[in-house]
């Protein structure tokens, strides 16, 4: 039973920010804290800080030789059983983290080349040259040393989606990054099945890290190390060919040198600025968010039906009666419809130290398409912001200022102002152009109409081709490129 079932949400995956885990067995995904790098807003940031200090502190240790730091900074990571991530069979049981399995990774860190030399930057590299530790141990690692921040994550979203938390609820050990120490409290949970719940945003979820051994060696350590191969006149690897070409198989490079975390550190320490390049290649292209199919088919979630979203918003009449229900009907629609370049949605977000508010708002995490685009132009749009109004009605200046005055150049400028329809739709882009042109922001006005086809731009783009010729010569629409809201934008700074 998924999380959404046993709190009777009404909601499939496609509609919820965090991952809708089974409630008692695990769900085989993991946090990667490389995904967590490069969202822009102020939790991930938070998040990015203990996982940097938490890791430094031991690396410090490492480097001086502090054991007794090493194993009490280590020694407490703890089984996270509560985000029920991982591959254990039946009941989430924690088969990442043990007492035995800190031991030996305490061992292995402290002998360790990549640690005692300075390779280790970042918790995630530890997976490349570590023994013991892949991506459920980082994931497990990441969960204990954001405990804080996914408890704060969990809070918000419960508030939200209206699950109820309990008192008194043993908050595990978490990070501080102030004192560099663990800290540890009681506080409020959801509990389902007389077990607590952590809530873990999707954006953060892959099924590996971002950073792999196989990957770095066969991309980046292979073709130097032939190279070096071909350089030299007594290899055993060189093939020369009856014209006298001379070849290494890459195969054959992987056999020879691949022996394990130890040897690919030892590789590396003479070849650093590969690694740097590595590092640096993924950053510039990190791994995309999992795509509404793959996150509905690892928690066994429904996938996602947007004509029964739209409908949802379409039946409710226009009116003051029905402001509450279209407010969320338009929230699941445009939730599931602009994600992933959209995600983290908060409804009824503060501003301005709760001075205003704002019906719902995104973080922009696109890495393609319009939300990416905006972010390139050099147009504030970390945040956009969507004000919904059930008017059976004109909106009109009040409502266009409204959403003007929610922008700032930190938080973003640009905006959705959805609505049911316009008595005339021209003059109130026209509207919109002139706060545009002056600088207030980016309102993109969306009625009815709009999101019909919103909707059925996104479906068509993810059609199957009818046929090969289709799929290699076809001009087929990026998902994420929302080509109404492209049109929109160009309406108003045209």
């Amino acid at each position: 039973m998924r999380v959404s079932e046993f709190y009777n949400l009404n909601r499939t995956q496609a509609t919820l920010d965090f991952v809708d885990v089974d409630i008692e067995n695990d769900t085989a995904v993991y946090i990667d804290p490389g995904a967590i790098r490069v969202l822009p807003d102020d939790w991930a940031k938070q998040s990015l800080e203990m996982i940097s200090t938490f890791f430094h502190s031991v690396v410090d240790a490492l480097q001086q030789g502090d054991q007794a730091r090493v194993r009490e900074l280590l020694i407490r990571l703890q089984e996270p059983n509560e985000t029920h991530f991982g591959l254990s069979k039946g009941k989430s049981r924690g088969r990442g983290l043990g007492p035995f399995l800190v031991g030996k990774i305490c061992n292995n860190l402290t002998m360790s080349k990549a640690a005692r030399t300075g390779i280790l930057e970042d918790l995630e590299d530890t997976a490349l040259f570590v023994d013991k530790i892949g991506k459920d141990i980082v994931s497990d690692i990441t969960t204990n040393v954001i405990r804080g921040m996914l408890i704060s994550y969990t809070q918000s979203v419960c508030k939200m989606y209206g699950i109820p938390l309990e008192e008194g609820i043993y908050s595990g050990l978490a990070w501080d990054p102030q004192r560099r120490e663990w800290c540890e409290e009681y506080t409020k949970l959801p509990v389902a099945k007389e077990k607590p719940l952590l809530l873990v945003p999707k954006a953060i979820v892959r099924y590996d890290l971002y950073l792999t051994k196989a990957e770095y060696f066969r991309k980046y350590l292979a073709p130097s190390l032939r190279d070096e191969e071909l350089d030299n006149p007594a290899s055993k690897l060189v093939k020369v060919a009856k014209d006298g070409h001379r070849s290494v198989n890459i195969e054959d490079i992987i056999a020879e040198y691949d022996k394990g975390k130890d040897s690919v550190a030892d590789l590396t320490l003479k070849r650093v600025e590969l690694f740097h390049s590595y590092k640096d290649d993924k950053r510039k292209n990190p791994s995309p968010l999992l795509t509404h199919d793959e996150l509905s088919d690892v928690t066994g979630s429904p996938r996602v039906d947007y004509d029964t979203l739209l409908n949802a918003v379409l039946r409710i009449p226009a009116g003051q009666s029905g402001a509450q229900a279209y407010h969320r009907a338009v929230e699941q629609l445009l939730t599931a419809l602009l994600y992933p370049a959209l995600t983290h949605c908060i409804i009824e977000s503060e501003l301005d130290q709760g001075r205003k508010r704002v019906d719902i708002s995104y973080t922009n995490v696109a890495q393609r398409g319009f939300f990416d685009w905006l972010t390139r132009q050099q147009v504030p749009c970390s945040y956009i912001f969507v004000e919904c109004k059930n008017y059976g009605s004109e909106v009109g200046n009040p409502e266009l200022d409204q959403l003007c005055g929610r922008f700032s150049p930190l938080r973003g400028k640009v905006g959705l102002l959805v609505c049911r329809s316009f008595d005339d739709k021209d003059r109130f882009i026209e509207r919109c152009r002139d706060a545009a042109l002056a600088q207030r922001g980016i309102v993109l006005p969306l009625d009815d109409d709009d999101l019909s086809a919103l909707v059925d731009e996104v479906k068509k783009s993810l059609l199957p081709p009818a046929d090969v010729t289709e799929m290699v010569f076809a001009d087929r629409p990026d998902p994420q490129e929302f080509k109404v809201l492209h049109q929109r934008y160009r309406q108003l700074v045209s």
